[in-house]
């Protein structure tokens, strides 16, 4: 097995989980602006006690996802030392301009939008939520940049020490692997986020039918799943084409696979180019629940608009929003591995393999390693989502964030003063 099985295993449990915080935090970032939007535009008191109560649940899951992101950063120096010390200098570029946005920029924004409520007036701390959601998709552009990188390697030159040096980051920028992928993240972000809000109103009006800030919540998190579901496939499908392009192993099946095999063997060496048969289990099954996801979202958004929710048919559906909340994680992890698995035995396709991108490193240090940051990762992750459902069953006016103000002041003019 050697020092990539367990370094592979390891950074898949990492990186598996932290994308799903990256994900939430997509979707709730967006619908937080909206709603913030709106209620300097209006004033609507229902509407600003609505985003004090998602933006509570999105600080929770940026904050702790911030942690699961410091743990993914220690592994590429401790269990890849061979895949930074030939590519670093060309992936590690967009990796620190992803640092810089998510550990600077996006987390002073939101300083000052958690800080700013009766401070500020209500244009320039609701811009201030907008930047927030800004820097995130930077940051998640930033993140595929470099995956972009290790799965179609361009704008390199190797020098004759063997490193690899960045020539033209216009070339990573244009990488034909990028566009889509980060499309497809960004709307399964959008999906992520509109079935979690859907979710969550939905476990409250099995309670109270009546109760007029979920009524609207849920209509606003099933409309973003609807358009998240849409574009998702918008811009998962048209990927196939790059896929059987630069990587056609990963789609081939029966006599077209064992021709690439051979194909691939002659151009690299002896070798297994094949990538698992279950990649194509994990990518039906992304598929399937992206179906099932929309189908109850289009469902659930036409019904639930007309009809009392304390019908017997309605609360059928509501109960199937709140059982639907985890399947936007396991459809995500199921694309990523698709697409991580699919390209192996390469860590940069065509250039480096996996075993020899990891680090040397004793079988004891690779299972003390594996079981430390393993259990602390999914350590994080059980309390990210105990204090998401523990805030989320307690429902509005228990946020820390400060009173939005009086709702009867002018919600576009305001004073110096004010600001």
């Amino acid at each position: 097995m050697g020092a990539a099985g367990p370094a592979r295993l390891e950074f898949a449990l990492t990186a598996s989980v932290h994308f799903l915080f990256v994900l939430l935090t997509l979707g709730l970032v967006t619908l937080v602006a909206i709603m913030q939007t709106r209620y300097a535009r209006t004033g609507d008191a229902e509407l600003g006690r609505m985003t004090r109560f998602w933006g509570l649940l999105y600080v929770i899951n940026y904050a702790v996802g911030i942690a699961t992101g410091l743990v993914m950063e220690f592994q590429f120096g401790l269990n890849w030392r061979n895949l930074g010390g030939a590519f670093g200098d060309v992936f590690g570029a967009p990796l620190a301009m992803e640092t810089i946005v998510a550990f600077v920029a996006e987390s002073t924004l939101l300083g000052m939008w958690i800080f700013g409520w009766g401070h500020l007036g209500r244009r320039l701390h609701t811009a201030l939520i907008w930047g927030v959601a800004l820097t995130a998709y930077l940051s998640a552009g930033w993140v595929l940049v470099s995956n972009a990188f290790l799965q179609h390697p361009v704008g390199y030159a190797v020098g004759p020490d063997g490193v690899a040096r960045l020539t033209s980051f216009a070339a990573l920028l244009g990488n034909p692997t990028l566009g889509l992928a980060l499309g497809h993240v960004v709307t399964a972000g959008l999906l992520t986020g509109g079935v979690f809000v859907a979710g969550v109103s939905a476990w409250h009006l099995r309670r109270r039918p009546d109760d007029p800030l979920f009524r609207r919540s849920l209509r606003y998190g099933l409309r973003t799943a609807v358009g998240g579901g849409l574009f998702v496939v918008a811009f998962g499908g048209p990927q196939y084409a790059v896929i059987d392009a630069l990587q056609p192993a990963k789609l081939a099946t029966g006599a077209r696979l064992a021709n690439l095999q051979a194909d691939l063997a002659a151009r690299f060496g002896p070798g297994d180019y094949a990538p698992p048969a279950w990649i194509q289990h994990a990518r039906d099954l992304m598929m399937e629940l992206w179906l099932l996801l929309f189908a109850l979202a289009v469902v659930a958004a036409l019904v639930l608009r007309r009809r009392a929710l304390d019908r017997p048919g309605s609360r059928a559906l509501l109960r199937a929003l709140v059982w639907a909340m985890p399947l936007p994680f396991v459809a995500a992890v199921c694309g990523w591995l698709f697409r991580e698995v699919g390209r192996q035995p390469w860590v940069v396709y065509g250039l480096l393999r996996t075993s020899d991108a990891a680090s040397p490193m004793s079988a004891g240090a690779l299972a003390a390693s594996l079981a430390v940051f393993g259990a602390l990762v999914a350590g994080l992750a059980v309390t990210d989502w105990w204090l998401l459902a523990r805030y989320a069953r307690r429902g509005p006016g228990d946020e820390f964030l400060p009173d939005p103000g009086p709702v009867g002041a002018d919600p576009v003019a305001f004073s110096a003063a004010e600001a």
